[in-house]
């Protein structure tokens, strides 16, 4: 495409505060880096990606109000991890990560392993205690 017709709905989630680059052809007929604030088709996907995360989190959400899951699943899944992941950033197994996220077990925790949960997720110790905060 020239550069002329590299799309610019200003409809994206972004709010056209932030522009992708795309390439296009230029008057000579080389390729150059064109910055668009998007398309509907892309915008409409990406609007559906974001409300199917958002969805998993009120769910989860519900399930620690509810006592079923631990916050710890809760602000893993609002951070767009998996078990894997975080057991990186705690250095624990995937296992025990796994486990944490039963209210039983979370109840049981000492502060030296919710303090590195609350740091991985950039919040205090208190707001991943207190189911109430999320």
């Amino acid at each position: 495409m020239k550069i002329e017709q590299v799309p610019q709905d200003n409809a994206n989630m972004l709010e056209g505060k932030f522009k992708e680059p795309c390439y296009a052809l230029d008057e000579n007929g080389k390729y150059t880096t064109v910055r668009s604030v998007g398309w509907d088709p892309k915008n409409v996907v990406m609007q559906d990606a974001w409300d199917a995360v958002n969805e998993r989190i009120e769910n989860i959400k519900a399930k620690v109000i509810s006592g079923e899951l631990s916050p710890i699943a809760f602000y893993m899944e609002k951070n767009l991890m998996d078990t894997k992941i975080l057991a990186s950033y705690v250095n624990l197994w995937r296992w025990t990560v796994k486990k944490h996220c039963k209210m039983k077990v979370f109840d049981k925790l000492p502060d030296s392993i919710l303090i590195k949960y609350a740091e991985t997720f950039d919040i205090e110790l208190g707001q991943l205690k207190n189911k109430e905060l999320i």
